[in-house]
């Protein structure tokens, strides 16, 4: 999936109906506004009906977050940057990640776009229900607000510099995953899977460049 230019105009066109064009392009403020209210009625659906215990209903929902950073992991690593030399599975890639890479400064494709994320969470709360019955009420929230402060975090990471130090490392590992060497920095949210599987970059020996890192920043609106 590499690019031999960066394009930093424009964003890639996913389909030639402009219709269906229409429906791969998000926002944070949407996503957030249909999303959090759905979260918040079923944690409140699962504990008034289901009286399950309070504490554990939360046990349930920040271990949820926590799976979410491993399976956002597996994602980028094994999904979004899929090779295969089928044109199918490709395009596939391509639609999911590879035209963010593509078009970095794209902030429409940082957003899960909502028609296709309320089927792919209506089927995950399935897929939820079928394995832990009640306890999706609670995993469920979770899970899907792990995603949205992943996609929050992709998004501050592409529109403004850390606002902490601290975060200065989550900042350089995915800038470094963009220009420096796609099989390395999987983690957007964290670093912690990096570490677990010696993905991360050696911060100590790269240098920042900073021209290929403004390449990556949003342009500052007129």
């Amino acid at each position: 999936m590499k690019f031999d230019k960066i394009n930093n105009k424009g964003q890639a066109q996913l389909f030639e109906n402009k219709f269906l064009e229409a429906l791969t392009k998000g926002s944070p403020q949407l996503s957030w506004g249909i999303h959090l209210p759905i979260l918040i009625f079923c944690f409140y659906y699962g504990y008034k009906n289901y009286q399950m215990p309070l504490g554990t209903m939360f046990m349930v929902f920040f271990g949820a977050i926590f799976f979410w950073t491993f399976f956002e992991y597996i994602a980028h690593r094994y999904i979004f940057h899929l090779i295969s030399e089928n044109p199918k599975l490709q395009r596939f890639a391509y639609v999911m990640h590879g035209n963010h890479h593509h078009y970095p400064r794209d902030r429409q494709r940082l957003f899960m776009p909502p028609v296709p994320s309320l089927i792919i969470v209506a089927a995950l709360f399935g897929i939820f229900y079928l394995v832990m019955r009640e306890y999706a009420f609670a995993f469920y929230p979770g899970f899907v607000l792990g995603w949205l402060m992943y996609a929050s975090m992709h998004y501050m990471i592409h529109a403004m510099a850390p606002p902490f130090k601290f975060m200065k490392p989550l900042w350089r590992n995915h800038h470094l995953h963009h220009y420096k060497d796609e099989t390395l920095g999987f983690g957007v949210s964290n670093t912690f899977w990096d570490k677990v599987f010696g993905t991360m970059f050696d911060l100590k020996k790269e240098k920042e460049d900073k021209e290929k890192v403004q390449e990556l920043m949003f342009e500052k609106k007129k």
